[in-house]
């Protein structure tokens, strides 16, 4: 899912099938590449289960799974949590070590006792 999501593009052309559904040429119209190059994209996203195609006709029309966005949201939600608890954690620790309880070291360093 999130190699799927590594490109500005695919990025994009999730975000603009969020809004509505779309053919793969009105998205192909926006970008500077090729129409193989945005089919290729758009394969990457529906292969990852972002996006869905369904053909209407000669056109393929594609819109964003919003359950499988709901998904990576909900996994973006627990590493960022846990990102915030370590980070906070280590604030605390830094804390603890400069405060006014710990002894001056510097003495030690300069003459290299302690060793």
């Amino acid at each position: 899912m999130f190699h799927a999501l590594a490109t500005s593009t695919r990025r994009d052309i999730l975000r603009r099938t969020i809004e509505r559904e779309q053919s793969v040429s009105t998205l192909a119209a926006d970008y500077e590449m090729s129409f193989a190059a945005v089919q290729k994209h758009v394969a990457v996203l529906e292969a990852a289960n972002l996006i869905v195609k369904r053909a209407e006709g000669r056109e393929r029309l594609v819109r964003a799974n919003p359950e499988m966005i709901a998904r990576a949201r909900a996994l973006l939600a627990r590493f960022e949590e846990l990102w915030r608890s370590r980070i906070a954690r280590l604030d605390d620790l830094l804390a603890e070590r400069s405060g006014p309880d710990t002894p001056d070291n510097s003495s030690t360093l300069r003459t290299g006792e302690g060793d």
